[in-house]
């Protein structure tokens, strides 16, 4: 597999990253260094370690994720989702006390929904008995870079105090959009 077409799955793997980065942004509404760095850091680590793992377990076991995969990541995505549009309508608008998407269990979270796709990825090129290490450095370094990304696109558009709320909850729907768009690709909606 030539690079092109290895940059061309990573931007495709990285779409989820850079949504979810984008909400993160409008929620953080000011991002330090380290908020990017950290979110930045994991989905791209996510990104490239999905693969691999993907990879390594091969044939053996793609039944078996193939069957629940898309639930894991709607789930996550869907739960994260529903606390940014709860917090925009009912929470406290102090940025203060907001909760950092950068930290903890959600960016756990959010790590592993957006780069669930990566781990399917890993398991089609060990069926093409391709050398995984290239993919998985490409695939996690463009994460990485569309999250870094998205995280300032995202504190420009809540940059706009009075489009912030509003702002929020699109990037709950976006996040419970992207959940729903995993769904349907998986044929649940069939």
């Amino acid at each position: 597999m030539d690079v092109l077409n290895i940059v061309a799955i990573a931007v495709a793997l990285a779409m989820d990253a850079f949504a979810v980065s984008i909400a993160a942004g409008v929620t953080l509404r000011q991002i330090s260094f380290r908020q990017v760095f950290r979110l930045s850091w994991h989905f791209g680590l996510f990104q490239a370690l999905m693969p691999v793992i993907g990879w390594a377990a091969g044939m053996t076991v793609r039944g078996l994720i193939e069957s629940y995969d898309h639930w894991a990541a709607f789930g996550l995505l869907g739960f994260v989702g529903g606390n940014m549009i709860r917090e925009a309508l009912w929470g406290d608008r102090d940025t203060e006390t907001a909760q950092d998407p950068t930290r903890g269990m959600t960016m756990v979270m959010l790590s592993v929904a957006t780069s669930i796709d990566a781990l399917a990825v890993g398991l089609s090129l060990s069926m093409l008995n391709i050398a995984i290490w290239t993919p998985a450095l490409i695939i996690g370094l463009v994460a990485g870079l569309f999250t870094i990304t998205g995280m300032h696109l995202g504190k420009r558009i809540a940059g706009a105090a009075h489009m912030s709320r509003w702002a929020e909850i699109i990037g709950g729907l976006v996040l419970l959009g992207i959940g729903i768009n995993i769904l349907y690709q998986h044929g649940v909606f069939r």
